[in-house]
């Protein structure tokens, strides 16, 4: 099983031979804008992919299918829905099914438990996007876990740690976990994804699993960076089973 972050929380997920494309916010850098509520006038996203438009264009040509976790422009952008072939798979919840149709694509895989697809059993798990208010309007979010018969992966997509992250992690028991860090918060409430401390927490219930960090140094709310959370896993000691991700970077998880 192969892992290559783009950005943010855009991922190649290569597994049992099928590459999915996570989450992918495919735009220029800046062509997002100013996120709302922010307290800064940044444009987002912060930086551009780091390859060419030509190497894109080609690197979707072998993409076998694109899992979407939630339609924020952060993770599902205009540039995106433009640049896909619409008779690509797209894996989702039921819930954001008939938004991603209207879009145009052609050939969507709607999930409510779990699903079983090129020999690869998905299952979609919950999320929280943030406490309270914010949270409420930060809407519903999920992720995926993804299990052949030797390998098994976690993607929690963009949610804080609390009870159900930890149910999930239970129950499914996956080898490796990959959360979204950066503790993104807004002018007003809490974090709405993971902390460093958020991450500790997933590190110590978990202590079989290798935990991977996104979601870092490419939008302009996240409030940790890459060094920050860094420094934060190696005062625990979990640097050699909690890592985090640069852009460009690729992994064989083994």
């Amino acid at each position: 099983m192969k892992l290559h972050l783009w950005r943010n929380a855009t991922l190649e997920l290569n597994i049992n031979g099928t590459s999915i494309l996570i989450d992918p916010m495919l735009g220029e850098k800046g062509s997002l804008g100013v996120f709302p509520m922010t307290d800064n006038e940044m444009l987002n996203p912060l930086v551009d992919l780091p390859f060419s438009e030509k190497e894109l264009i080609e690197k979707l040509q072998t993409v076998d299918a694109v899992a979407v976790t939630h339609l924020h422009p952060d993770h599902w952008d205009a540039r995106a829905i433009e640049l896909i072939d619409k008779n690509t798979p797209i894996l989702c919840s039921e819930i954001i099914a008939d938004q991603i149709a209207q879009q145009g694509f052609l050939h969507i895989i709607p999930i409510n438990t779990s699903i079983l697809w090129n020999n690869i059993e998905i299952f979609i798990t919950k999320g929280q996007h943030g406490t309270g208010e914010i949270g409420e309007k930060m809407g519903l979010v999920n992720g995926f876990v993804l299990k052949t018969e030797k390998e098994s992966v976690y993607i929690v997509g963009d949610s804080i740690w609390y009870d159900d992250i930890a149910a999930e992690i239970s129950r499914y028991q996956p080898q490796h976990i990959i959360v979204a860090g950066g503790a993104a918060a807004f002018s007003m409430g809490d974090p709405i994804i993971m902390t460093s401390e958020d991450i500790i927490k997933v590190c110590e219930y978990a202590p079989e699993a290798s935990v991977w960090i996104t979601h870092l140094e490419a939008v302009s709310h996240c409030k940790e960076d890459r060094n920050f959370i860094q420094k934060k896993i190696n005062e625990k000691g979990f640097e050699k089973r909690c890592f985090v991700l640069n852009d460009d970077e690729q992994v064989v998880l083994s």
